[in-house]
């Protein structure tokens, strides 16, 4: 088959939608596919990405493409969804969508989150076909649109860093002495939180835990600035490494070396990151808001706390602080609940086996 995929910037993007992309593009190529990488421009503002439905040289590149099927990942629908409808005039190839988030669920003022709903909405009647994360997020797009198209579930999975640690290892590393070894993986935007995760650890007597941030602060740096701030305004730049993003490797070894990954995200629509957390053997508190609650069990495997509540974040950090067995019990259900997740290769097969299959059957 040829495939086209349109995504922001390049599937090297340090994000979780961009690895999940990658992960099917990779799939796709060792299977003998041809997949043509759209790259549209990443623009910080809105406005101006709304501007690319008028942009005339990506819409003839699409209109002359001789695809067989064209995949979108669904965080360009605000540059998709006018330029969409003029395709469905001119291409023969059906447009399938990968959908792993929802701006419009992101906590934004009334107006501002309607307004991106009918965007959002207005994208996905274009779709002919979608790959979800998710049931959830299935859910939510089959009750936007008011229709049921051809699609398929598939979960992202944690084992693209081709390492764990074992029983052995998870129990030898909590059993430690010293601070609780916290992990934050994300780039430095408001959605991920990270300003969530320091007003907890404000709260908590700065030599029982040290936190790590993995993340790129280039993204949005007034954001950076404002968490730059906060680590000097509240003397906690002892307590604090910030590595910057980190290749496989490199976040490898903090996997492996932390104790919990904290994700207070605003949204998620699934968090990756977390479930390779996991399959190091590192609970997860997360946000209640989006996907997360399909892969964390409260008080089993991590803990969930209600949106932005910093309060309850740092009562379940001091549990952990306070609590090594405790902490034991979390980090080995956590691993287990990795091994029930669905590897990469069953993943993106099951995403393969629905393309090829089209249009005659979903999977």
């Amino acid at each position: 088959m040829k495939i086209g995929l349109v995504i922001y910037g390049s599937l090297d993007t340090p994000s979780g939608e961009h690895i999940y992309d990658q992960m099917v593009a990779g799939r796709l190529q060792e299977e003998g596919d041809e997949v043509e990488v759209i790259s549209l421009p990443w623009q910080s503002n809105y406005a101006l990405r709304l501007a690319d439905n008028l942009a005339e040289e990506t819409f003839e590149r699409l209109r002359d493409a001789s695809f067989d099927l064209l995949l979108q990942d669904a965080v360009c629908h605000s540059s998709l969804f006018h330029l969409n409808r003029r395709l469905h005039k001119h291409a023969k190839y059906p447009i399938i969508a990968i959908v792993q988030h929802l701006r419009s669920c992101e906590p934004y003022p009334f107006w501002q989150s309607r307004f991106y709903h009918e965007v959002e909405r207005h994208y996905l009647a274009t779709a002919d076909g979608f790959i979800f994360s998710g049931p959830m997020i299935q859910n939510m797009v089959e009750e936007i649109i008011n229709d049921r198209r051809p699609a398929v579930v598939a979960c992202p999975a944690g084992d693209r860093l081709g390492q764990t640690s074992t029983r052995e290892q998870i129990t030898r590393r909590v059993r430690e002495n010293g601070p609780l070894r916290v992990l934050f993986v994300g780039n430095l935007i408001p959605r991920t939180g990270l300003h969530i995760l320091l007003d907890a650890l404000i709260r908590l007597k700065p030599s029982s835990w040290h936190l790590t941030i993995a993340g790129s602060a280039a993204i949005d740096r007034v954001y950076a600035r404002l968490i730059a701030d906060l680590l000097q305004t509240n003397h906690l730049l002892d307590c604090v490494t910030h590595t910057g993003f980190l290749d496989s490797s490199r976040l490898v070894i903090r996997y492996a070396s932390s104790h919990v990954l904290v994700s207070p995200s605003l949204y998620e629509g699934f968090g990756i990151p977390c479930l390779e957390g996991m399959s190091f053997g590192l609970p997860v508190i997360a946000g209640t808001v989006g996907a997360i609650r399909e892969l964390v069990t409260h008080g089993a495997d991590g803990f969930l706390i209600p949106h932005g509540n910093a309060a309850a974040l740092a009562k379940h950090l001091q549990v952990l602080i306070d609590d090594r067995d405790m902490l034991l019990g979390m980090s080995l259900a956590a691993r287990a609940r990795f091994d029930a997740q669905p590897t990469w290769e069953q993943s993106t097969g099951l995403i393969r086996r629905f393309l090829q299959a089209w249009p005659d059957q979903p999977v």
